[in-house]
Formats: C-alpha cells, structure tokens, sequence
C-alpha cells in the first residue's frame, strides 16, 4: 500500500492529470455562476473586442465588467482564439491552454520525474488560486522557467522568444534577462529578443492599426503607472510584496518603494560576481529561483493568485538541496502554511482578514526563503550541494 502511495504522488502524468482536470474544474464551476464570477475573463475577452474596434483597451467598461487591463495590447493576439468561442468553452480552454505551459515547463527542468512531480504537487495550491482568477501568471511561471532552462540548454532563441511573450503581456518576463551572463550564443540571443520585439509589437497592428497599435503602448505606460500608485493603500488585496508589509505594519502607506527595490535590487545582484559558478547549472537555476521571488516580493501589484510565481521559486530552490536541513524543511511548511493556505480555511475568518490580509503576511515566509536563496548563492559550491537531473 505504502509503495503504491509513494508511486502514485511520484508519477508526473498523475499530476499532470490532476492539473488538467483542476483547470476544466475551475472554469467550468465560475461559468455555472454566471458572468459576475468570472469578471477576469470577460475583462480578457474584451482586450480583443476592443483592439478590434479601435477602443482604448486600458478604460473602465462598467457596463461590461469591473477593474481594468493592465496586459499590453499584444494579449489580444494571444487571447483571440479564446475571445471566439462561447464564454464556458473559451474559459475552459483559456485555463488548459496555461496549466500546459506551466507544466511543459517543469517538464523541461533538470529535475527527475519525482523532483517535477513534487514541484507540480506543492504548487497546486497555487495554481488553483490563479486559475479561479484565469490568471496568465500561470503561463507566466512557465514562460520565466523556460526563459532560463533553454539557456542552460543552448537554446537561445527560444529563450528569447519565452521573454519577449512574457514582456510583452504584462512587463515580468523581462526578468528572464536575469540568465543573459550565462549564455553561450549572447549574439544570437540579442537578435532574437529584436526580431520577436518587432514581431510583437507589430501583431496587433493586424487587428486595429499602426496609430492605434502605438498609441496602446503609450496607453499601458499611463496606465501601469496608475495602478502601482493605486496600489500603494492600505487594507487592499493587492501590495502582498516586501514594502506592502512594512506600510502594513507601521500603518504608512507613504513608504516609497524605491526604498526596498534598490537594496533588493543590490541584495539580487550580488551573486552575479561569483563568476567561477556560472557554468553550474545548478547555480543558474538558484538564479532562477531568485529571479521568481524577486518580481514578486518587490512588486506592489503583487496580489493572491500573482503567488504561483514566487512559490515555484520557493519550490525550485526546496527540492535542489542535497541535504535537506531542518531550516530548510520548516521554511518549506511555513510557506505551504501561511503562503499557500493563508487565505483558505485552515484559518479562522477573523485571521485571514484582521492578520494575514491586513499584515500582507502572505508575502513574509517567501522574504524569509528568498534572503536564504541570496545566502546560498554567496556561500554554497553549486557543484557539491545541490542535486540536478544531468
């Protein structure tokens, strides 16, 4: 019994499966509920409609949903074929088609099959949380991790093509960038990441016009820029990042962010001068664990479902130690605990709203896995501690 347990949670087509049924699930119970549970979607589905008339795609549509987009007027492209079909099939599809990348991707990790199928089990959690919302981070997560595993590959042009996707969507995938140092083909990559860029930028242009296509992007600028002012409040579900802890704590929502960002950003850089480890692979995927708790924890945007970013990155670093130390197994817990079921019922209701949610405290046992990652990348010999599939 206890062997067919242990086979079951380590055969990756088992989760695999799991994952695709969660993403049908998903979607199809917000359907059922009807278009008021499912605002993410219909606000997607019009980034396409209105590219398509020529309306300005960042604008309040009251009449047709709440909130406003925040993707770049390329998510059109990549929503289009969804935006088509009836609302309940091109949700469902719509989710399948993210939990595909994302799975893809760890696929592709230099893991072996029980290493993925661990990293698919202990981000569930997550992608459940993302995929109620119809979160692109999910295909996000994928597209960073496959930015990075194909330049440890030798495959610079599909690294470039995963970067400029995710850049080109919602500004993260540009932290893709983080394994340029450790390409062979730097050259090749620089093209590509050009050729893409043109691309992609000219693609909606199909859809609407040249002037329209331009003045999107100067459109998504104003409006990023709003939203992480907007996004500098108290008592939001937004800001779950290093600054939104501290203005949570000391009840100052006028801390600025470049307070944080710039020693984060020094805390971040400082393992690129070990250069003698770059040709470790398991040093440039350490990177890439860094890389995915960074964008989150110091971004003031950062909400529940943006999570599944920075947990594979926990996740990631977890399941790369050779030797596993206490530390490090109740760093692990502490994430599954407060990050990934902080806003479930494990806690009391008065918990989640009044601790949690109100401390951003969903953000404090990532931090916590993240100065661990900026330490192990100073100190550790990434060719004796750390274990990779070859």
């Amino acid at each position: 019994m206890k062997e067919k347990l242990i086979r079951f949670f380590t055969q990756y087509k088992i989760i695999f499966v799991i994952y695709l049924i969660a993403s049908v699930f998903t979607a199809f119970s917000k359907w059922k509920r009807g278009p008021e549970s499912y605002n993410n979607y219909l606000l997607y589905k019009s980034v396409f409609t209105h590219t398509l008339e020529k309306k300005n795609i960042f604008s309040l549509y009251p009449d047709l949903f709440f909130d406003s987009n925040h993707y770049g007027v390329f998510f059109s492209v990549l929503i289009a074929p969804f935006a088509l079909l009836p609302d309940g099939l091109g949700m469902i599809l719509w989710n399948v088609a993210n939990v595909l990348v994302f799975l893809f991707a760890i696929n592709q990790l230099p893991f072996n099959s029980t290493q993925k199928s661990l990293f698919a089990w202990l981000c569930l959690q997550e992608y459940i949380t993302a995929a109620l919302y119809f979160q692109f981070n999910v295909a996000l997560t994928g597209l960073l991790i496959l930015s990075a595993v194909y330049v440890w590959k030798g495959k610079e042009l599909r690294s470039a093509l995963a970067i400029m996707i995710g850049f080109f969507v919602k500004i993260y995938g540009i932290v893709g960038l983080s394994s340029f140092f450790f390409m062979k083909h730097k050259f090749r990559f620089i093209l590509g990441c050009v050729a893409f860029f043109i691309l992609f930028l000219a693609l909606p242009m199909l859809l609407s016009d040249v002037h329209f296509g331009l003045q999107s992007y100067v459109d998504w600028y104003q409006s990023l820029t709003e939203k992480n002012m907007s996004n500098q409040v108290l008592g939001t579900r937004q800001d779950y990042s290093v600054m939104g802890v501290f203005r949570r704590v000391s009840g100052d929502a006028s801390l600025p962010t470049l307070a944080f960002l710039v020693p984060g950003l020094v805390l971040f850089a400082l393992p690129y001068g070990r250069t003698k480890q770059y040709h470790q692979p398991a040093f440039q995927m350490m990177i890439l664990a860094s890389s995915l708790l960074f964008l989150v924890l110091f971004s003031s945007g950062s909400e529940s479902p943006t999570y599944i970013i920075a947990v594979s990155g926990v996740m990631l670093w977890f399941l790369m130690q050779k030797q596993k130390s206490n530390w490090d197994i109740g760093l692990l817990v502490f994430v599954i605990i407060l990050t990934c079921f902080g806003f479930s019922d494990l806690f009391p209701k008065i918990v989640k709203e009044e601790y949690i949610m109100k401390y951003s405290l969903k953000a404090v046992p990532c931090i916590l896995v993240w100065l661990k990652i900026i330490y192990e990348l100073m100190t550790r010999d990434f060719e004796k501690d750390y274990i990779l599939a070859p």
